[in-house]
């Protein structure tokens, strides 16, 4: 779910971040004994360090990569600092509240510089939707780890210019201890993120030499992680725990419409992988998503779905055929009463037409699909009889208020329209995004939060045109331009 791309969605945070800010020893740690099991408790003392590099030696490392680094180097400008990077493993829950443990990166910035030295600032960052359980932000030395890359973003932008990072894998990733991954579920995504901050913050003192942090808080995330930095400002906010800023980009924030736009024929890319781990997701926490894994997905699919992600990579997934790669839906419609609303909809929509995104959304659509047809009239149903506010036509931008279907039901819960931000947010995101509608969840949610005092929420559409040389994001998009 990313139109801002990795290293551009985290360039469209960093203005926010440099306005609001200003100015070891290594060994893989022991277990701590004997104590009580309590969230957010770092559960090796001291964290592994799993890297580290000079300014010098990350320069080099940046300048000896692909394409991909050398044009990270160019947008960030040379390393300030160094950067050390600690595995951090800490307790967490599952998304019925179970007890389980998970991971994170904390990258630490070294080095003389006073950018780098002191109590540096803090940004939590959440990553976008990735199917690899290996999955590992604290792993920068293996370029054959999904999260390398997101990883040296990360390092460059964000720990080389003076920030600690603390960056969860996500329960059920990495040596996560959970066998499921809580996919957009609101309340565990945030708590997850919190116990990170938790466990990291308790690391700081005992590492050699101790480290302090301010009382700076940035969070911030794109995609998947868009969506779990403004749970996890929300939450954090409804807990008293104090948010310098945050910026969520191109997360699906209005889960229910997100969910409802495909069904209604607007799919998008990466449809089949989102579908997977949400109904699977859903159906391990909520547990009445489905009886049965066919009542929802078809057979080719239906016998492995459930304990298929977190695994394989992505071009694993597609390899096996463990996924399709692009059709959600049968390109023949479920079979409704004929001469029906319902019926005009379902034709029109199968796959769509009339639209200047129907040759995008029509990839939804064809053999060896993912969804059931009976799976997709019932939601179809539900949802022209319990519309949303914001789709198909646009009302008060508001879920539904008494969704039947379960899996409605359970996108309205984690939904996170219905709250306004107390601190400052940038909701970045592209208007052209073919995955996560821009109109739909960026847009929605400004328009909702229009009211607030001046300055509080800034919306920025990297697809849009710079107004003039003054516009203060004119750099973001032409860049991503």
């Amino acid at each position: 779910m990313n139109r801002c791309k990795p290293s551009w969605a985290i360039l469209c945070v960093a203005v926010l971040l440099l306005v609001a800010c200003g100015g070891g020893g290594g060994g893989l740690g022991s277990p701590i004994p004997n104590e009580p099991w309590m969230r957010g408790a770092l559960l090796l003392s001291p964290p592994a360090r799993t890297a580290s590099f000079s300014p010098a030696a990350l320069k080099l490392r940046l300048l000896a990569g692909g394409p991909a680094d050398i044009a990270l180097l160019l947008m960030t400008g040379d390393p300030v600092c160094g950067v050390e990077v600690r595995s951090i493993q800490y307790s967490t829950v599952g998304g019925r509240d179970e007890q389980t443990t998970a991971s994170a990166a904390l990258m630490l910035p070294t080095g003389g510089d006073p950018m780098c030295a002191g109590a540096r600032p803090i940004v939590l960052s959440a990553h976008g939707t990735n199917p690899a359980k290996a999955y590992n932000l604290a792993n920068l030395n293996d370029e054959s780890n999904a999260a390398h890359g997101e990883a040296m973003n990360l390092a460059a932008f964000y720990a080389a210019r003076g920030y600690i990072v603390i960056a969860p894998n996500y329960a059920g990733y990495d040596s996560s201890s959970l066998g499921y991954h809580p996919f957009l579920v609101a309340d565990q995504q945030s708590k997850d993120m919190i116990d990170a901050l938790t466990a990291a913050r308790k690391a700081l003192p005992i590492l050699n030499p101790p480290r302090a942090a301010s009382a700076k808080l940035f969070i911030t995330g794109y995609s998947q992680g868009g969506y779990v930095a403004m749970a996890t400002h929300r939450a954090m906010q409804q807990a008293a725990i104090s948010v310098t800023a945050s910026a969520p980009m191109s997360g699906p924030y209005a889960l229910a419409a997100q969910t409802d736009e495909p069904f209604l024929g607007h799919g998008y890319f990466g449809g089949t992988l989102f579908a997977a781990l949400l109904g699977t997701s859903y159906q391990k926490v909520y547990r009445n998503i489905y009886n049965l894994p066919s009542d929802l997905f078809e057979a080719p699919y239906a016998s492995t779905v459930e304990s298929l992600l977190p695994g394989m990579d992505a071009a694993g997934l597609l390899a096996s055929g463990a996924l399709p790669e692009f059709a959600l839906f049968s390109r023949t419609p479920p079979a409704a009463p004929a001469g029906s609303a319902l019926q005009a909809l379902l034709n029109n929509a199968t796959p769509p037409s009339g639209t200047s995104m129907d040759k995008v959304f029509a990839k939804g659509f064809g053999p060896s699909n993912l969804l059931t047809n009976a799976a997709r009239l019932a939601y179809v149903q539900d949802a022209l009889s319990n519309p949303d506010g914001a789709v198909p036509l646009l009302g008060n931008r508001l879920p539904a208020p008494a969704p039947k279907h379960p899996l409605r039901i359970a996108t309205r819960l984690n939904d996170l329209r219905g709250w306004a931000p107390t601190s400052p947010v940038l909701l970045c995101g592209g208007g052209a995004d073919p995955t996560v509608p821009f109109n739909v969840n960026t847009g929605v949610m400004g328009a909702l939060w229009a009211g607030l005092p001046a300055g509080r929420v800034k919306l920025l559409d990297v697809d849009s045109i710079p107004v003039g040389f003054a516009d203060p994001y004119r750099a973001e998009k032409l860049g991503f331009g």
